[in-house]
């Protein structure tokens, strides 16, 4: 980020300057924001924040500074890589894991999104940084951003509020891209600042200030020209001064003289170039090569000299106003300036330097994402032809495919396509990059080419691994493609070949379990799988002895037996914890296993295995597997009732990074806890919010949202369409884990409806699956519909509990309500009292405020009443809004404690920690961290 600030940068920009200086005063009080600044180019974007945080410094804020790059954009998440110095030595474990990320030290399974991997771990370093002091982040050419990128920086400005961050992005009007022009319409609290040209008055002092005197008419006539274009009018006065055209009178006036001047921005910049001396010409085309800003060693490299004997040039570079310090290293005073260098050498001497800057940088020991920068233009420059690509570049992509395929498979396909295409099909090296070639094109969402190139390499494949490598990739796109039943039949031939190894063999038949698995054949799935553990545990092959537990898992859990899949997941668990390759695998392992002991009320591990895979999920998982975790634990606190700590788990990870069918999950356990609680028009806003989600997963049942519906249509008084959303849940294609939490509501309706019939072949379900079964909630449910049937009381009150073993409030309430009502006809009013008493108490506890009033009306009717200790609604603002965990949050706030330091404490995520000081803010109707110690000291309540 330079630090040198040209004449008259901040001319005709104070409002716009007077808006990021406050902003920049909140960040130096702890109160983030974000900021998009959008202009032509040369209007004064990068200048205006230049000048901004050239102060940043001394108000104790760190700066980063980072760009998007045309030359880069084909690479995820550059900018922020750059910016963010993450390569540069450091004794930070992030850091460093980002840093083995990118060079492939760090191995990561097949499939594994590793852009994802690093954006989360972008994330959390970004979070991290801001805890230690106030952060500026500013990323420049947004509109050169890779889409990774974009939305980074959209997470990032989402979550700017609470932390001390300051995100400035800036971009120009076009391309009109769909991401950009999303992030531009996102209605979040980032502040939007449009930058136009210059006024007439603001053209006549930014002239005066470059000529040194006040311009006379001829000269602001030739100043019309620019358009108000700061960068323009800058480089048409420099080239005016430069020819002497420019005379200052003894009156102080600057008149133009006669002679050429530059008619347009290029040719201004032309000019300046043309003052710049060849040999340090030659040093800014190879600069130009690495991008508008680079490294100093790397231009070392290119040009094959040492660093010391660069300064020369640089220094003269920097005099005439081409180069500028750019964070740690240098840049280019402005993108066109660069464009123009590297416009002027022709296309065949361009691609041959990126090759040879490629070559260079690869046998310094440059990560393969830098490698293949240069490459991708060193082919695209000759169109690709398979010419292009020599020997080394063969063996350097040989060597490299796989990381560059996990970090960037865009690039990788490009260039993959190049290299398979100029390989004899006969050579060592073609099978090899074929299948990292289908691989690449399956990631990027191309699986028919994807296919089509397995299927070509599979012909002349004869090596064991190369063959399971390529049904891998196979397999996937026809599961996606929904034409898996081939994929058995390429497997059986591929088993039945000679040679094959009992690795190979486990890595094959666990590929053959997979599909049986998404083709519904549990049982088939679970019989080769074992067959895969067995060749596995033979071959001592981590990776299919992970994946056969994997499959073996969830065939034990479909069939029911979920106390005998417990030991599998120990026993998976093992395995992946020895394989750094594993750690994907490992971590959906834990989000399923503490689902697995939620399903058996067995809370308290449930609980330790969902925080562990959250954390896990925190320190290496993608947004999909970070959202997995947050979902589970969503999950399971609401069984157990904690429902304003469900509400926040949920809302941690932005809907757009969920998977559908997650998304659905969590909309509808909103719906529910909406429902209960009386807010009616926001449980229907979570409905509909799920509608775009349920359509992308057709007819499958989602139990929460389906119970969200029911209950939709309950509120509404249509009991039998209540009642009808249920049933047709039960078409025999549900899981079995999906519709037993339904039995319970749907008996309920159909005795309320008197569809005795519905309600008798329903708890007969009920009855069977908690025969034989020690699980508490499926015994309660069984006591519960029978109870209901035969309006048994004490059958009732034994559900309540049998629920509350399970550690299942909501239930055990609608239990104890139903039980209170028997007893009341029954005139049995002790006893109906003392069960009404106790279900309005569980209700209240969950803060069910819409059953509380539903229960008290009715018995009221009766002459029965809550006695004194009936709760009283939260308030929906305000201090008395906070839930017991936001006060503990907001005390350690006025302690002065950071996210990372309060989940420490807590035993929570950074992320649950943020989300619940962004609900802490909204509540209070404040904008710092400073304004909620303010509320917290008025009450005296921080924690000592």
């Amino acid at each position: 980020m330079p630090p040198d600030i040209p004449a008259g940068t901040l001319l005709g920009r104070e409002n716009e300057m007077a808006l990021l200086t406050g902003l920049l005063r909140e960040l130096s009080g702890g109160r983030g924001s974000s900021v998009l600044i959008e202009g032509e180019p040369g209007v004064g974007k990068s200048a205006l924040v230049r000048a901004l945080v050239a102060d940043a410094p001394k108000v104790g804020c760190e700066v980063y500074w980072s760009a998007g790059d045309e030359l880069g954009q084909a690479l995820p998440l550059q900018p922020f890589l750059d910016g963010l110095r993450v390569r540069a030595p450091s004794v930070n474990p992030r850091r460093n894991t980002i840093v083995r990320l990118l060079r492939g030290e760090i191995a990561a399974d097949r499939g594994a999104d590793v852009p994802a991997v690093l954006a989360e771990q972008l994330l959390a370093l970004v979070t991290e940084q801001c805890a230690v002091c106030p952060t500026v982040l500013v990323v420049d050419d947004l509109q050169w951003a890779d889409p990774a990128s974009i939305a980074l920086w959209g997470r990032l400005a989402r979550s700017a509020r609470q932390v001390p961050l300051l995100l400035i992005g800036m971009m120009r009007p076009v391309p009109q891209r769909d991401d950009l022009l999303a992030l531009r319409r996102a209605g979040d609290d980032t502040a939007r600042v449009q930058l136009t040209g210059l006024g007439r008055e603001a053209v006549a002092d930014l002239v005066a200030a470059l000529a040194g005197g006040r311009p006379d008419e001829n000269l602001l006539r030739l100043a019309d020209g620019a358009a108000g274009n700061p960068l323009y009018l800058t480089e048409l006065v420099a080239a005016l001064a430069r020819a002497a055209n420019v005379t200052i009178t003894s009156g102080g006036t600057a008149e133009l003289a006669n002679g050429s001047v530059p008619d347009s921005l290029s040719a201004a910049i032309a000019d300046r170039l043309g003052f710049v001396a060849g040999p340090v010409r030659e040093v800014l085309r190879a600069a130009a090569l690495l991008g508008v800003d680079f490294a100093v060693p790397d231009l070392a490299i290119v040009l094959g000299h040492t660093v010391p004997d660069l300064i020369p040039a640089i220094d003269e570079a920097r005099a005439v106003g081409v180069l500028s310090e750019s964070g740690a290293g240098l840049g280019f005073r402005h993108p066109l300036i660069r464009a123009a260098l590297y416009d002027e050498m022709p296309a065949p001497v361009r691609a041959a330097w990126h090759h040879d800057a490629g070559r260079a940088l690869a046998a310094a020991g440059a990560s393969p994402d830098r490698v293949a920068r240069q490459l991708l233009r060193a082919v695209g420059e000759v169109s690709g032809t398979a010419e292009s690509m020599d020997e080394w570049v063969l063996n350097w992509l040989t060597d490299a495919a796989d990381p560059l395929v996990g970090q960037a498979p865009g690039v990788a396909a490009e260039l993959l396509t190049q290299a398979v295409t100029g390989s004899p099909v006969t050579s060592a090296q073609h099978g090899w990059l074929a299948s990292r070639l289908a691989d690449a094109l399956y990631r990027i969402g191309d699986t028919a080419q994807a296919e089509q190139v397995a299927i070509r390499a599979l012909e002349h494949a004869a090596e064991p691994d190369l063959l399971v490598d390529l049904h891998w990739t196979l397999a996937q796109c026809r599961m996606r493609a929904g034409s898996s039943a081939e994929s058995l039949t390429t497997l059986d031939r591929a088993l039945a070949s000679p040679g094959v190894s009992a690795r190979q063999r486990g890595r094959l038949l666990v590929l053959a379990a997979r599909t049986h698995v998404y083709l519904g054949d549990v049982e088939e799935a679970g019989r080769v799988a074992s067959s895969a553990l067995a060749a596995a545990t033979e071959a001592d092959d981590n990776w299919a002895m992970g994946w056969a537990l994997h499959v073996l898992t969830l065939v034990t859990a479909v069939q029911g037996h979920m106390t005998d899949a417990l030991p599998l997941f120990d026993r998976a668990l093992a395995v992946t914890q020895a394989d750094l390759a594993l750690t994907d695998l490992r971590l959906l392992l834990q989000i399923n296993k503490a689902v697995m002991l939620g399903c058996l009320d067995q809370y308290e591990q449930a609980f330790a295995a969902a925080r562990r895979a959250r954390q896990l999920a925190d320190q290496v998982g993608t947004a999909v597997r970070l959202a997995q975790a947050h979902g589970a634990l969503g999950q399971l606190l609401y069984e157990t009732g904690r429902w304003d700590d469900t509400l926040t788990e949920l809302d941690i990870v932005p809907e757009n990074l969920k998977e559908p069918a997650a998304a659905c999950n969590e909309r509808g356990i909103a719906a529910v806890i909406c429902f209960h609680r009386g807010e009616t028009a926001a449980a229907r806003r979570h409905l509909a919010a799920a509608i775009p989600h349920a359509k992308r997963i057709g007819h499958r049942l989602i139990g929460p949202l389906t119970l969200a519906r029911s209950l939709d249509r309950e509120h509404a008084g249509a009991l039998p369409e209540a009642l009808a959303v249920l049933t047709d849940a039960f078409d025999g294609n549900a899981e079995e884990l999906e519709i037993e939490d339904l039995f319970a509501d749907a008996v309920r309706l159909a005795t309320q409806t008197r569809d005795l019939s519905t309600a008798q072949t329903l708890e007969g379900h009920a009855a069977m699956l908690a025969a034989d079964s020690e699980i508490p909630h499926r015994q309660a449910n069984a006591l519960y519909c029978r109870g209901l049937l035969d309006h048994d009381p004490h059958r009732l009150l034994a559900a309540a509990a049998r629920y509350d073993d399970a550690s299942r409030p909501l239930l055990g309430a609608k239990a104890l309500e139903a039980a209170a009502a028997e007893f009341l006809d029954a005139d049995v009013r002790d006893q109906a009292r003392a069960a009404f008493n106790r279900a309005v108490e569980v209700y209240g506890s969950l803060g069910a405020a819409a059953d509380v009033a539903r229960l008290q009306a009715t018995f009221r009717a009766h002459g029965i009443r809550r006695g004194p200790h009936s709760k009283h609604r939260r308030a929906d603002s305000g201090w008395d809004s906070l839930t017991p965990t936001e006060v503990k949050i907001a005390a350690f706030v006025e302690e002065g404690l950071s996210n990372p330091e309060i989940a420490a404490r807590l035993l929570l995520s950074r992320r649950t920690v943020a989300t619940h000081v962004s609900h802490i803010l909204k509540k209070l109707n404040v904008q710092s961290r400073i304004d909620i110690a303010r509320e917290a000291a008025l009450r005296g309540v921080a924690s000592r």
